[in-house]
């Protein structure tokens, strides 16, 4: 389990303590670190050239941490309309089955419930800590035969077929999805250019030097604090199934449970 991992797993008030902490207390204790060693009045000579590209450097990463903080909820919200519409095929697939000859409903109802509650029970917590990768589609394959074993005599088991093809379609279409993005939706090189960004928008304050102590350290306090809030929620939402803010498993739950009690009768 990577270090993101475990940090998305922290109670949603610790990771932000934890978050806020580090860049704070790098970039603080890079500032204090300059002023004992070459003094404020040294420093000072820096600010004019330096507060130049200090702005340069701090619209480029702006842009990028912007960037990617958009794309990760982006992600997270397609994760969970997945996550809907995987449920939603359920629980018409098993709605449809009560329009089918009682036989054929009972070959698609027990894998139809038994995958719902795979993935509940199995599924979840795997992506939680990420190992889906683990856990094969052993239901979704008995599913999917149990439905192409189908036979239809006329036209109107035809149209329950086609229609039950089609919600199979949508499973495996959604729970693809689902799967693709509990992995997580930043690539590890983007990770690099934040975290390495971070360290030095964040030190760059350093070299300047003011008169006040106090005041420099109120002013890199407040952007260190901007850049952390910013910068949590992609932590947070990068993997849609960990944590906190984690993605309910309670679509697939109401799909089974919801269920009206229709009266198990052969249309024929």
């Amino acid at each position: 389990m990577s270090l993101l991992h475990l940090l998305n797993q922290a109670p949603i008030l610790l990771a932000v303590l934890l978050t806020l902490a580090l860049v704070e207390a790098y970039s603080i204790g890079l500032i204090l670190l300059f002023r004992r060693i070459w003094g404020p009045h040294r420093l000072k000579l820096n600010n004019e050239v330096g507060g130049l590209k200090f702005a340069a450097i701090s619209v480029l990463y702006a842009v990028l941490l912007g960037f990617v903080a958009i794309a990760v909820w982006e992600d997270y919200k397609d994760t969970a309309s997945a996550v809907r519409d995987e449920a939603a095929a359920v629980r018409d697939l098993l709605q449809l089955s009560y329009a089918m000859p009682k036989a054929q409903a009972e070959q698609i109802r027990a894998p139809l419930v038994a995958y719902a509650e795979h993935v509940r029970k199995r599924e979840w917590p795997a992506m939680a800590e990420g190992r889906l990768h683990e856990t094969p589609a052993d239901h979704l394959a008995r599913l999917e035969q149990s439905i192409l074993n189908l036979k239809a005599e006329d036209f109107r088991e035809l149209a329950l077929y086609q229609e039950a093809v089609r919600l199979l379609a949508v499973v495996h279409d959604n729970r693809s999805e689902r799967v693709e993005n509990s992995e997580g939706s930043v690539a590890p090189i983007l990770w690099l250019a934040l975290f390495g960004g971070a360290m030095i928008v964040l030190g760059y304050p350093a070299i300047f030097g003011t008169p006040s102590q106090t005041a420099q350290i109120a002013m890199a306090a407040a952007m260190a604090a901007m850049v952390g809030f910013v910068m949590l929620p992609t932590l947070l939402l990068n993997y849609p199934f960990t944590g906190p803010v984690r993605i309910s498993d309670r679509p697939f739950a109401e799909a089974v449970k919801g269920i009206p009690p229709h009266a198990e009768v052969d249309p024929r």
